[in-house]
């Protein structure tokens, strides 16, 4: 498939992880607003940022798919992490949107600005006829960010991986999205 690409935005470089994240990438997952939309454990640390890190490289050599580090070009900061994510998980819908940025950073549109960059990679790059994101109900933020992308709900489901509480599985369909730039 080929490694990560590297995109631009207005205000953004989209752009593969290094090593120099680690530590960025873990302080964004150890706040406690990220952990509690994402669900993770409060002992999240180094090691699990750098394995997520190598997880979505390698995604990006084996599917075309991964999660791109945010940099604010403006200042050179990390911000965040947005991209696609398409794991080999029974019960996963297909393609994902998704992005997790430092609290921060929230308010400021970088999670659409992003979100829009990775719909439109992965139309361009993927034979997909959706796109699809998966939020928790009580991840409004998110949900807010994916309506803006034109994705709308498409159903709730209890995914494997995850069997305490149902997520809402968003979905953005190729042929809307043609509308929405028409």
């Amino acid at each position: 498939m080929g490694r990560c690409p590297t995109l631009e935005t207005d205000r953004l470089l989209l752009r593969p992880f290094v090593e120099l994240d680690v530590d960025a990438y873990t302080a964004l997952l150890q706040t406690p607003e990220v952990r509690a939309s994402l669900h993770l454990p409060d002992d999240i640390g180094r090691e699990q940022a750098w394995t997520g890190i190598a997880q979505w490289l390698g995604q990006w050599e084996l599917r075309g798919t991964g999660q791109w580090a945010l940099e604010e070009k403006a200042t050179g900061a990390f911000v965040g992490r947005a991209g696609m994510h398409w794991p080999e998980r029974p019960g996963w819908p297909g393609i994902e949107i998704g992005w997790a940025l430092h609290p921060d950073q929230w308010g400021k549109g970088y999670a659409t600005e992003a979100g829009a960059a990775a719909v439109d990679y992965a139309f361009a790059h993927h034979d997909a006829d959706a796109l699809y994101s998966v939020i928790l109900p009580e991840n409004t933020a998110s949900q807010a960010v994916a309506r803006r992308l034109g994705f709308t709900p498409w159903e709730e489901r209890v995914l494997l991986h995850f069997p305490e509480m149902p997520h809402v599985i968003w979905r953005l369909l190729r042929a809307d999205r043609g509308r929405q730039h028409a």
